[in-house]
């Protein structure tokens, strides 16, 4: 039996920015399946909506991939893709797989010869990489830092010693309700001529993009708390 197509749909970053970041390709697309594995039901059917699906959502076979559903099995949400029917796979916010517990997902679909394809949409770790000035050539996402205060100072001063000697673009994230303690331990760890961009609230109207060294920085206030961020560091010399 011929097997469905997972397709990967990535929703908007920010409130009110659906319109400038879906295809005519992915509406297209949503309006042609009517099953998918989601991260959030409700951030789901509202960027359903809000994209242009035609269909009653109460057609929609919805399987919730929480985090409260991780530990069982995966053999449930592949049993329409099974039987021949594309699936549509969404995050929380942005592109699936990508900093996503559905990169589980996607690789078991490898695993089960499942076509996929990905679709065009927002990425925060790309958006801050195109618009920080660092080097888009090599650079490494390192995800959530240590939370401790000592084991992170000492990753922070790692990753810059990488970024100098390897020249690469480093990027991490931290949940956005402890985005001033992390950006805290930044400009205390690193030296003064070592550049930070800030990328916040991405796609949204609130959207901060910022570049300056660590010494530059230190004379800024600004507050951070609860908006989605990510940080890279970056060594010119």
């Amino acid at each position: 039996m011929k097997k469905g197509t997972l397709y990967l749909v990535p929703v908007p970053l920010a409130e009110n920015a659906t319109a400038k970041t879906f295809t005519p390709y992915l509406v297209d697309t949503i309006n042609e399946i009517d099953t998918y594995i989601v991260e959030n039901e409700k951030t789901a059917r509202k960027f359903l909506k809000e994209a242009g699906l035609k269909r009653p959502q109460s057609e929609l076979v919805i399987h919730d991939y929480g985090k409260h559903k991780r530990a069982a099995s995966l053999v449930p949400y592949f049993k329409e893709l099974m039987t021949g029917k594309d699936v549509g796979l969404m995050s929380e916010a942005g592109c699936p797989g990508i900093a996503d517990p559905g990169a589980d997902i996607v690789a078991e679909a490898h695993r089960r010869g499942i076509t996929v394809v990905p679709l065009v949409g927002p990425n925060s770790i790309l958006l801050a990489l195109m618009a920080s000035g660092f080097n888009g050539q090599s650079f490494t996402f390192h995800g959530y830092l240590p939370i401790d205060k000592v084991e992170r100072g000492k990753r922070i001063k790692e990753l810059e010693q990488i970024a100098e000697k390897q020249k690469q673009t480093q990027l991490f994230m931290e949940t956005p309700f402890r985005n001033n303690s992390l950006l805290e331990d930044v400009l205390k760890s690193a030296a003064p001529q070592t550049l930070l961009c800030i990328a916040c609230d991405l796609t949204a109207e609130t959207e901060f993009i910022k570049t300056m060294s660590i010494g530059q920085w230190r004379q800024e206030k600004i507050d951070l708390h609860k908006r989605p961020c990510i940080f890279l560091l970056y060594r010119l010399f």
